[in-house]
């Protein structure tokens, strides 16, 4: 019985994570969209380092992809030491929001 709860409440995680991931997802593709078709430009590129909480090479990984994949941003680099990911985002405005975003979001799911 007790395996089943584990098992169901890491699928419960699963769940979350594709559900955020869309959400996100979609409010990044609303983001790229405005800044297509107004005439004046939102964007402020930069690049920002994230420092990593998550350690294994599967984590990282499944980080950066679920990053890469959403519209407007870029997974560039990990340091040596795993310990901070380099990101490209294209709208920035306080890139310790951008550093919150990720840690609380995807990170942390």
């Amino acid at each position: 019985m007790q395996t089943i709860r584990k098992i169901l409440f890491k699928v419960w995680l699963v769940i979350e994570l594709i559900l955020f991931f869309l959400w996100e997802l979609f409010l990044a593709n609303l983001r790229v969209a405005r800044d297509v078709v107004t005439p004046k430009h939102y964007k402020r590129p930069g690049v920002v380092a994230v420092p990593l909480d998550v350690r294994t090479s599967y984590e990282i990984t499944l980080l950066a992809c679920l990053i890469t994949l959403t519209p407007g941003t870029l997974s560039l680099d990990v340091s040596k030491d795993r310990s901070v990911l380099y990101i490209h985002e294209m709208f920035i405005t306080d890139p310790d929001d951008v550093r919150r975003t990720i840690k609380e979001g995807f990170e942390r799911r």
